[in-house]
Formats: structure tokens, sequence, C-alpha cells
């Protein structure tokens, strides 16, 4: 990821409501919701929410498929990928040790293995 699309994708999340709806899209992966469902789980008027999805979507972060007459809203989790590397790739100067925690934090299956 270069520099540019990693300060658009940052500062779109950099306000509540879309780093929510953000939240909100990944908890629903691989099948995304309605902008509408997204508006009322969020309580946020329709236009308004179309507003902060157009701002993800440019961002690169949310995708949008016509499904019937629903607009269904998906996270982009190869984007947030991408975004978590760049942020971490020099991570602890290369100390493997040191990184250890981070990338055991950022595997939630092996979080909710610990969990339960």
């Amino acid at each position: 990821m270069e520099q540019e699309n990693a300060i658009l994708a940052l500062a779109a999340l950099a306000q509540s409501t879309r780093l929510e709806t953000f939240r909100l899209l990944v908890r629903h992966e691989p099948h995304g919701l309605p902008a509408g469902d997204i508006a009322r789980a969020l309580a946020v008027p329709h236009n308004t929410m179309s507003t902060h999805l157009n701002i993800l979507a440019r961002a690169g972060l949310v995708s949008s498929e016509r499904r019937s007459r629903l607009i269904v809203y998906r996270a982009d989790v190869s984007r947030l990928r991408d975004l978590t590397l760049f942020l971490v790739k020099d991570c602890c100067g290369g100390n493997a040790d040191l990184c250890a925690p981070l990338v055991e934090e950022l595997d939630p299956c092996r979080s909710k293995e610990k969990v339960t």
C-alpha cells in the first residue's frame, strides 16, 4: 500500500460514524449489509449514511453490490489487511519476539481459541 492510499483510508476512518460503519461491516463479512440496515443499526439518517458509505468506498474500504432493489455494502478485508500491514511493516525493528504479541492479537481465530 502506498502512503497516499493509507492516508486516504485512515482519514475515512477518522470519523466516528464511518469507523462504526466499517466495524459493523467487518462483523458481517462475507455477506455484507444493505445500506438501510446499516443506517438503522447506527441510528443515522439514510442520506447521511449514504455520504459516509461513499467516503469509505472512495477510500477503498467498502464495496457495494446491487441485489434487486437493495444496495449491499461489504468491508474490503484485503484493503484492511493491506492497511494493517502498511502500519506494522517495520514493527519492532524486525525483532520477531517483540512482534509476536501483536501478531497474535491480530489473529482473531487464535484469540477466540484462547478465550474458549
